[in-house]
């Protein structure tokens, strides 16, 4: 097969998996193994295994980092970087046109109560993925310390950057999981995430160079879920340098729901509501690019640092410590659901949903959310 077939076949595979990929990176990886590997074989069973292993080693969204990896895998460095945009693509042109609806009718009395009760039901989502994570990563007393102490940091104020790159560290050096205490831990983790705040950003006036600047750092060091991107956005945009309100935090991870692919194409819906067009652009090539050049030096020796005992554990505690992160931003922002029963019927009833439901797509409680929250409105 000629390299034109080999990228045009990459190119219709992913911008497909982009349109229908939704359910979040665990849907979207399945789908990934049926078309590579079950479907087309450009790839053995293990060597796709290895693959997901080795994602969860480098920052960024996995399921897009996989499609990377799969299309230079199939087609060298021009397949890379068209797997990833195709597979992006679809989202990022959605998400902006709803960005722009929102910005254009959002606030307006017969649009706004849809959103209204959004905000509880994406908070149950989030508090579904930390439970469902949570299994996953805490996984000795020393990993749980360390949730413990990142979600303390995070409440206290500390850069999520910061908080995920020290616990990392710390979780790296560490060779004694059961004896460690969290005390310990917070003598060894502070002084390390003091340094990363130093360097935290200043409150300036809103500019696309400095929105894409604050993306590419978002990209750059986001481990695990999606979802720790709320953390993220919330210590950045919210209480850093003001660009964002945190009601409208929560719809833009709303609206990410509602849309196929990454959960990260949020970021073309945020950088539209700080900076219009050239926001969404300058967030959306901010928050991906790390991806593409991560995937293109990495893969040669990601199956060794896959092996590598001291990599084994800063994953650990990057992932712990990502779960952490987003606890602490369902305590900061779901205080106010005690205040407003309507809210608390919203989370009650989402959270039913997702029970009953535990294969339920995200989008459908977000449904729920905005709909119960225009009835409950009208009382």
């Amino acid at each position: 097969m000629t390299d034109f077939c080999r990228l045009r076949e990459v190119a219709g595979v992913f911008f497909k998996l982009g349109i229908m990929a939704f359910g979040g990176p665990a849907a979207h990886i399945a789908m990934m193994q049926e078309e590579v590997v079950q479907r087309r074989q450009w790839m053995t069973e293990q060597q796709f295994l290895d693959l997901v292993g080795v994602t969860n080693l480098i920052p960024g969204p996995n399921s897009t980092e996989m499609a990377i990896h799969c299309g230079y895998i199939r087609a060298g460095a021009a397949g890379l970087l068209l797997a990833g945009i195709c597979f992006i693509i679809p989202a990022v042109l959605l998400t902006g046109l709803i960005a722009w609806f929102y910005a254009q009718y959002g606030a307006l009395p017969d649009v706004e109560p849809f959103f209204f009760g959004i905000k509880a039901a994406v908070l149950v989502i989030i508090c579904n993925a930390v439970i469902t994570l949570g299994r996953k990563a805490v996984s000795s007393r020393m990993l749980a310390g360390l949730g413990l102490v990142a979600i303390i940091l995070s409440l206290l104020g500390l850069p999520a950057v910061a908080v995920i790159l020290g616990l990392g560290v710390v979780g790296m050096i560490n060779r004694s999981p059961a004896k460690i205490s969290v005390g310990a831990l917070m003598q060894v983790a502070v002084p390390i995430l003091g340094a990363g705040s130093a360097v935290a950003l200043p409150a300036v006036a809103v500019t696309t160079s400095h929105l894409f600047l604050v993306f590419l750092k978002i990209g750059a060091v986001l481990f695990g879920s999606g979802y720790v991107l709320v953390a993220f956005l919330n210590d950045e945009l919210v209480h850093k340098l003001g660009w964002l309100t945190p009601q409208v935090l929560m719809d833009s991870i709303a609206i990410g729901q509602f849309t196929p692919g990454p959960v990260l194409s949020t970021a073309t819906f945020v950088g539209y509501q700080i900076a219009g067009i050239e926001g969404a652009a300058a967030a959306t090539i901010g928050i991906f690019l790390p991806s593409f050049f991560f995937v293109l030096l990495l893969n040669p020796v990601l199956p060794y640092l896959r092996r590598s005992p001291a990599a084994a554990r800063f994953l650990d505690a990057v992932n712990v410590a990502s779960v952490g992160l987003m606890a602490a931003v369902i305590l900061d922002l779901g205080y106010g659901l005690a205040a407003d029963w309507r809210l608390l019927i919203i989370a009650i009833g989402a959270f039913a949903m997702s029970y009953r439901w535990k294969k339920l797509n995200a989008a459908w409680v977000v449904i729920w959310g905005s709909l119960a929250g225009y009835l409950l409105r009208l009382i």
